[in-house]
């Protein structure tokens, strides 16, 4: 080892390249996502050139207003993260935008299926709603500052969702669309407060599990090798099955049920560990949705078209029944973009953008888009398991569940996996509530990794 004045020059060299490396890691993240942005655009861009080339023969510049600010608002959002969030994951923004411009070409499509021009055209209205949805992202990466902020109001974050859930139900804004009453109108303008709630529920069951969860894991009895938790400890999970089943009865919305009670659960089994919550909690959604299916009318049709939807194929699984046929006629490579025929299967811009993109990309091509979804999920679980904090590992990983349930909720039904529920794949499907809510996800997402990769470069420069 040198020493040069009683110094060690060699143990000096390293941490001035340490440190030099950690100056120039966020610019290689941002560069890196910056490069994989545009990518994903032109990715966008040429599907909808083909489309346009394809079914109109030349090109068309109905969507060139709202296009160019899409554009501009996702590279502002990148911009935005290279001034606040540096270390922030770089695939994330990339991964998000891809699937955002890959339904807006499908929807595009669709609308020229139908001769759906201007605001008329749902692919109008999508990019117009990704670019509110991408502003308010900016916003919360640049407000939010700190996740562990949002561990303060744990339990405001908690009333405010169970508000947000219970504004359809008012009889004046509330109302209720294809059988499902989970929608508010205030004069022209519709929203679906439960696509916030769900974010909520996750900021409130992060700070609710780290301050409980000594008490969550305490174990009872042993039964069939798996150790089941205390009986005075299963308030909670009663206590939103409950709330699950009310969403169930009273919104008629099976999907949402679904989606709430399995980010609750989820989230649970990663702060305790605990196998037997797991057992617990999808006994009694079973025993509740059986239950469900021989009283209400609505859940027992679903179940009927589930197990048989060859039997009214014209009436009740009609839906159901054209997706199943879209994708098959689109096989392996698919019919490629403009030459299927997805509009011919009821909402097939929004619960069933799926289908109509199995149709026309096959199977090869929803590989590829779950395996976008595969990667956005397992960004966000390894943010979880990397976090520094209990609040931030658990709100990380439950922002994660929440888009993995959403899209095996959505795939699941549209392939009779399980019953067919009305919730949107995350980022694909028409509607700007989703879109709101999952750019949200993204921008929390943003500042949660950004606080993880600044770990190492405290602990250099110290």
């Amino acid at each position: 080892m040198s020493k040069s004045k009683g110094y060690d020059t060699t143990r000096t060299s390293e941490t001035v390249l340490q440190r030099i490396t950690a100056l120039r890691q966020p610019r290689l993240l941002r560069g890196l996502e910056l490069s994989l942005v545009l990518f994903a655009l032109v990715i966008g861009i040429g599907a909808v050139v083909i489309i346009d080339l394809t079914v109109l023969g030349e090109l068309s510049t109905m969507l060139l207003p709202a296009g160019v600010a899409f554009v501009l608002s996702v590279l502002a959002l990148h911009v935005v993260v290279r001034r606040v969030a540096p270390d922030a994951d770089p695939l994330i923004v990339p991964l998000a935008t891809l699937l955002n411009t890959i339904g807006i070409a499908q929807i595009y499509r669709i609308d020229l299926s139908k001769d759906l021009i201007g605001w008329e055209a749902v692919s109008v209205r999508q990019l117009v709603w990704s670019t509110v949805a991408i502003v308010v992202a900016i916003a919360v990466v640049a407000l939010v500052r700190n996740h562990l902020v949002l561990f303060r109001y744990t339990y405001l974050t908690g009333l405010a969702a169970v508000v947000l859930l219970l504004l359809p139900m008012l009889p004046v804004i509330g109302r209720e669309i294809n059988g499902a009453r989970v929608w508010i109108f205030i004069g022209s303008f519709s929203f679906q407060p439960g696509e916030i709630a769900k974010i909520l529920l996750a900021i409130f069951f992060a700070g609710y599990l780290v301050r409980n969860r000594d008490a969550l894991s305490m174990v009872g009895k042993k039964f069939a090798g798996i150790r089941f938790p205390r009986g005075r400890d299963l308030g909670p999970l009663v206590a939103f099955w409950l709330i699950a089943m009310s969403v169930l009865v009273f919104q008629r919305d099976l999907g949402t049920s679904l989606l709430y009670f399995g980010l609750f659960l989820s989230m649970l089994y990663v702060a305790t560990g605990r196998v037997g919550w797991i057992v617990l909690g999808v006994g009694l959604f079973l025993a509740g949705g059986i239950l469900a299916s021989q009283v209400l009318d609505y859940v027992g049709n679903r179940f009927a078209n589930w197990l048989d939807p060859f039997s009214d194929p014209l009436g009740a699984s009609f839906q159901l029944v054209q997706g199943l046929f879209g994708m098959a006629n689109g096989g392996m490579t698919g019919t490629g973009l403009g030459q299927g025929y997805p509009g011919d299967t009821p909402l097939s811009q929004s619960d069933y953008i799926i289908p109509s993109l199995g149709e026309e990309l096959g199977l090869v091509g929803l590989f590829v888009i779950l395996g976008a979804y595969l990667v956005l999920v397992g960004r966000a679980l390894r943010i979880g398991f990397a976090g520094q904090d209990d609040f931030g590992k658990l709100l990380a990983a439950g922002l994660g569940f929440a888009l993995a349930l959403q899209i095996f909720i959505v795939v699941g039904g549209v392939t009779r996996v399980i019953p067919l529920t009305g919730l949107t794949a995350p980022f694909l499907a028409a509607g700007g509530s989703s879109l709101v809510s999952n750019w949200i996800i993204i921008a929390l997402l943003l500042r949660l990794s950004n606080s993880v990769r600044n770990r190492p470069k405290l602990v250099i420069r110290a």
